[in-house]
């Protein structure tokens, strides 16, 4: 054999050496230290995953409807003063607008009446009540006066409730019973504490009884209505985690929809909001993330850790001579991360970066594909 064979012969075993693919045992790859840095492994620890994504999906910020209301006109009236605006705080019992309403004239009268006519029936039924004790009287004019009292009573107790339900307050009561002046200046008072959602009517024009002047709602409670695709109702329970995407708020579902929406075809889930609820506002559509607890191992790894192999997914589990290509189960995914379960101890060392190029080797020697 001439000098130029033979070197030519000796350099191409040293290629074959150099960059033979590595050995597969069953479902180990074995790599020499060389071609493991050649491969750009990079190592990595499983995290423990106390908590499963199971999906994504629009919701609304909305107001629990026992938190809102309408501020109405108890009375027709003329609007002569707004006290608040959108975006105001009150609390309960402030005064939000005032009317001049001539219904209430009457409404007063009316029971300033009542009480004058209540009082010499109450005086009568003094007289008669000690006179009958006294055996003075029949027994048949004390029930008369009686009733006649009793009826005059109702009547005087009825009037009063028209005014309280018109918006009169007891010391503006007993301030009518005490001077009998007439006062058409109606006072409308916040029935809650909260805030200013709305300002409906306008200062200086005149609105029929019941015509809404504001909306408040009180906020320290709020609710996330999510859209949850129907096919997929099955995986969410009641008492679920949700996540507000950008943002620190945390809820919990409390209700699952009956009923499919049939232009969307989605289900309705609902969830209280349990913290920063400052975060987000009221009307507010929003991206959310459900999320459950999860009772069983799993773990946190990158997508990139994970290979797949005939409608199945793998890890690379680092060993004394190569790797270990371990099946896992992707139970969710979050972003770049995924969340597996497995034969798993969580003090594994797994290829994060790298797991391609495994992939080749492996199935380079290990499968026909």
């Amino acid at each position: 054999m001439k000098a130029n064979q033979f070197l030519l012969l000796l350099n191409f075993a040293g290629c074959v050496m150099l960059f033979c693919p590595p050995v597969l045992a069953g479902n180990t790859v074995q790599l020499s230290e060389d071609h493991f840095n050649n491969l750009g492994v990079i190592l990595g620890k499983l995290e423990p995953a106390k908590q499963i994504p199971v999906l994504t999906a629009p919701a609304k910020v909305v107001i629990p409807p026992t938190q809102e209301y309408i501020v109405t006109a108890s009375q027709t009236g003329l609007i002569t003063k707004l006290n608040v605006a959108i975006g105001d705080k009150v609390k309960k019992g402030d005064i939000l607008a005032q009317l001049n309403s001539s219904d209430l004239l009457t409404l007063q009268r009316e029971y300033l009446k009542a009480r004058s006519v209540l009082q010499l029936a109450t005086d009568t039924y003094k007289r008669d009540k000690k006179l009958m004790e006294e055996g003075v009287i029949a027994d048949r004019r004390w029930q008369e006066t009686r009733n006649q009292y009793q009826s005059l009573a109702s009547e005087a107790n009825e009037q009063r409730q028209l005014l309280e339900i018109a918006g009169m307050t007891a010391d503006d009561l007993n301030r009518l019973e005490k001077t009998h002046r007439l006062n058409s200046q109606l006072n409308v008072h916040s029935p809650i504490s909260g805030v200013v959602i709305e300002r409906i009517a306008v200062a200086g024009t005149r609105i029929d009884i019941l015509a809404p002047i504001y909306h408040i709602a009180n906020l320290d409670e709020l609710w996330l209505e999510i859209n949850i695709p129907h096919e997929r109702i099955g995986s969410i329970k009641v008492g679920d985690q949700v996540l507000v995407e950008n943002t620190p708020v945390s809820a919990e579902i409390i209700l699952l929809g009956q009923s499919v929406n049939s232009e969307n075809q989605t289900l309705m889930a609902r969830a209280k909001i349990k913290s920063n609820k400052n975060a987000v506002r009221v009307g507010q559509n929003i991206n959310t993330r459900i999320i459950q607890s999860n009772e069983t191992p799993a773990f946190k790894v990158p997508n990139t850790a994970i290979a797949q192999n005939e409608g199945k997914s793998f890890i690379f589990i680092r060993s004394q001579d190569g790797f270990n290509v371990s099946p896992v189960t992707v139970i969710g995914k979050q972003g770049e991360e995924s969340i597996i379960s497995g034969d798993l101890t969580g003090d594994e060392d797994i290829a994060i970066k790298g797991a391609v190029a495994l992939k080749a080797n492996w199935l380079g020697l290990g499968s026909a594909e």
